[in-house]
């Protein structure tokens, strides 16, 4: 089965994390990769967030027998709402360039709440979803998740919290464990052994220093030193100055913050005497930002990210449609529908098991390849750039498959 949008609606498209190569017959969307077919942190707006009304109860979106809820807080006002909107505007995008689409979506607003996502989850079930995109929030998925599970409905969400993952609660976000596995199987790779690492004190460090710990443990590469230090720029010193003396013995430095913290991380180590010119720095997605080429201070490390020509392929179709820009995570709406809406074209009751979204070659989507994994986390397919002063260049494309990942 061919994953294809209407090619007379859409240019092709067929790479990875964030692309699908263009062919000139071929159309964007998610291409099988088997026989069966195949950034954390909310979004930013630099003006006053528009007013975005959202959909009447029991809007659709698509015609199709087969109905799929989509739960969106879209009257969670702020940059919520903003992500909401640009989110259920990518799923009509998706809905309208795939090819003799089955689906219609049912949207409802859960309002960013564990209540409003009871509720609307409890609807659309109501209404025959045989399936949930979204929520966004992670209490919206657990307490979506709470409903779902009693009636056998799998839920495909966009939270990058993976406690609230689980077998039929799958997360298609970019996690942060992704992240960090990638780039030290990268730096390993190239012969790097010794890590120093600093990394925020909240719950995102906590969870990158975990999954730093196990990916260097199954590469063979040491932690030479790790130190977690506050937002508090007066208070940051004090750990660096105790991290400092490790990263002489390291060949590579992890610095998984955004672009604005980690340049400040680096100048407190060097302050407490290291010597970054001889480590490799090693960043996570937070470094895929457009304002890394003006982070001097990370020019030369190493990140992982998406190759970002799928993403701009599609946000000038988004433009096309919406006359508006689209926020980074709106892709993942894309993908989310795409995949449903290739997979409501098979008949009975099994098109969403566990078995065919958990299909261990993956998937390709506008942000690349992706498989969903029994547990509900994802794995993608990343690439690794290394930071300039034109932004990110990729060093390493990321995998055309799964075999032998």
């Amino acid at each position: 089965m061919t994953f294809a949008p209407d090619d007379k609606k859409a240019p092709a498209v067929l790479t990875r994390r964030a692309m699908i190569a263009a062919s000139a017959t071929s159309a964007l969307g998610l291409a099988a990769c088997s026989d069966m077919t195949r950034f954390t942190g909310g979004p930013r707006a630099e003006a006053p967030p528009p007013a975005v009304e959202a959909p009447p109860p029991g809007q659709t979106i698509g015609t199709g027998g087969v109905k799929v809820g989509l739960l969106l807080p879209l009257g969670a006002g702020g940059n919520a709402q903003i992500a909401a909107q640009s989110l259920k505007n990518a799923a009509e995008l998706a809905v309208a360039e795939f090819t003799n689409s089955n689906l219609q979506l049912i949207v409802k607003d859960d309002g960013g709440s564990a209540q409003g996502a009871q509720t609307a989850a409890q609807q659309v079930i109501d209404e025959g979803a045989e399936m949930i995109i979204g929520p966004l929030f992670a209490v919206s998925v657990r307490a979506a998740a709470g409903v779902a599970r009693g009636r056998n409905v799998p839920i495909l969400a966009f939270s990058t919290d993976t406690n609230v993952a689980a077998r039929g609660v799958y997360l298609l976000s970019f996690l942060p464990e992704g992240d960090v596995n990638r780039i030290v199987e990268y730096a390993a790779g190239q012969g790097k052994r010794a890590i120093a690492a600093a990394v925020p004190d909240n719950a995102y460090g906590q969870v990158v220093q975990g999954a730093l710990q196990e990916a260097a443990g199954r590469r063979g590469v040491r932690i030479v030193g790790l130190e977690r230090y506050p937002a508090d720029r007066a208070r940051m010193q004090e750990p660096l100055a105790r991290l400092a003396p490790a990263v002489a013995q390291a060949d590579a430095l992890f610095l998984p913050d955004s672009v604005d913290a980690a340049p400040l991380v680096a100048q407190g180590l060097q302050q407490a005497g290291a010597d970054l010119k001889r480590v490799t720095l090693l960043g996570s997605g937070l470094w895929d930002d457009p304002r890394l080429a003006r982070a001097t201070a990370l020019h030369g490390g190493l990140y992982p990210a998406a190759d970002a020509a799928g993403f701009r392929n599609f946000a000038g179709r988004y433009r096309a449609k919406f006359n508006a820009d689209p926020e980074r995570k709106a892709t993942l709406a894309y993908d989310a529908v795409s995949l449903v809406a290739a997979l409501s074209r098979t008949q009975g009751t099994q098109r969403f098991n566990d078995a065919v979204l958990t299909n261990a070659n993956g998937f390709n989507g506008v942000d690349g390849l992706f498989r969903l994994r029994a547990d509900g986390t994802n794995e993608r397919g990343l690439a690794v750039l290394q930071a300039g002063p034109q932004g990110g260049r990729i060093v390493a494309a990321a995998p055309r498959s799964f075999t032998g990942v």
